[in-house]
């Protein structure tokens, strides 16, 4: 049975009974992502060109060792982009609810500036396949899944359009929003930059997806101990070239 069928089938028996709730430690932060969505643009088009590569890194400043978002600046957008901002958001928020929290080399060092797949923060979260889980595996920010029985709103997720992980895959990086019937079909719900619009909610056939992979994030906390990964992540680096099987993905994401 294939994985399209089986994630199908997954969400078929989630919508038929409550979800199951994630025994997670530490605690989630969902509700600050969402949050963070609300103060978030509308649409502004989309475009994963250079001019927006570069709109991205204007939106992000430090001003007195705090980051600074103003993602009004960063449009058009792409959907990498678009959740790491929201990502950033969550953990602005926090260095004004928690004084002190990070340090300002890791402060620094969550600025998208043009590293490529694989290098520094920006460069884990924007690769292919991935990224972002696995960033949250490397520091432990979090735990990684693929049973939708388990997610929440405010879940950040890696769509996979396609059967390809890494250079042949076709995929998008959103926000999860939940699940919902439309006449019997079930879809998914969720938020990133997306195709003609820009910002925004969107509302997809299950039946589209092949393969989903939940990041929850537990420990932003974590993030202090970026000073101990390698420049390059070679796993995420090489799928520039290369794809990965499912099984290696998850293995070096820490699926469960």
């Amino acid at each position: 049975m294939s994985s399209r069928i089986i994630l199908l089938l997954s969400v078929l028996l989630l919508l038929a009974k409550p979800s199951v709730q994630a025994d997670d430690s530490g605690t989630a932060y969902n509700s600050l992502v969402l949050e963070a969505i609300r103060s978030m643009p509308s649409g502004g088009g989309y475009s994963a060109g250079s001019f927006a590569t570069h709109a991205l890194e204007n939106a992000v400043s430090i001003q007195n060792g705090a980051l600074q978002i103003q993602a009004n600046q960063a449009m058009p957008s792409y959907c990498s982009g678009a959740t790491y901002l929201v990502f950033l958001k969550v953990i602005a928020h926090l260095q004004t609810t928690q004084p002190g929290f990070l340090n300002p080399e890791v402060i620094n060092a969550l600025r998208p500036s043009g590293q490529p797949d694989g290098v520094g923060i920006w460069g884990r979260w924007n690769a292919n396949g991935p990224g972002t889980a696995r960033l949250f595996y490397e520091l432990e920010l979090g735990s990684n899944f693929t049973d939708p029985s388990l997610a929440q709103p405010g879940d950040f997720l890696k769509i996979f359009w396609n059967d390809g992980i890494g250079a042949t895959e076709h995929g998008h990086s959103v926000i999860y929003l939940g699940m919902e019937s439309r006449e019997g079909v079930p879809y998914l719900r969720f938020w990133s930059s997306n195709l003609h619009m820009g910002y925004g909610e969107k509302s997809v056939p299950v039946s589209r997806i092949h393969r989903m992979l939940f990041s929850r994030l537990n420990h932003p906390e974590n993030l202090i101990r970026f000073d101990t990964l390698p420049h390059s992540d070679p796993y995420l680096s090489s799928l520039q070239r290369r794809s990965s099987s499912a099984e290696e993905m998850d293995s070096l994401c820490g699926v469960r």
